[in-house]
């Protein structure tokens, strides 16, 4: 049986121009923030190229202990920043968590960076 856990609101659905564009707001830029923060450590980016890579673009955290030579806590940990950070959805199969990209979550963290052509 599978369980979708509910994703925390973290704002996920903000709709921020390229930064070069308009001056962004004092909120859109904390959460902005805080998803640049979680995929700013190499693990964390890792974690996101395993998981999209992965068969069926899911993947269990048992599958990603070895690649990364961490430990099963330390790497939930890091899956768990990225849930947060509204870059990953985790469901639940028995005993074992499944994680795969937010469709669209790292796209839009792209678009802000882009810049036009001048």
């Amino acid at each position: 049986m599978t369980s979708l856990l509910p994703a925390p609101d973290t704002g996920s659905d903000i709709c921020c121009a390229p930064i070069t564009k308009d001056a962004m707001s004092e909120e859109n830029a904390i959460l902005l923030a805080g998803k640049f923060k979680a995929i700013g450590d190499p693990t964390r980016l890792r974690l996101l190229s395993l998981i999209a890579a992965h068969e069926g673009g899911e993947a269990c955290v048992c599958d990603l202990n070895e690649p990364v030579a961490l430990s099963q806590p330390t790497v939930s940990h890091h899956l768990k920043v990225l849930v947060d950070a509204g870059l990953l959805t985790r469901s639940k199969r028995g005993t074992w968590s499944f994680y795969a990209l937010v469709p669209g979550a790292l796209d839009s963290l792209a678009a802000v960076l882009d810049t036009p052509a001048s």
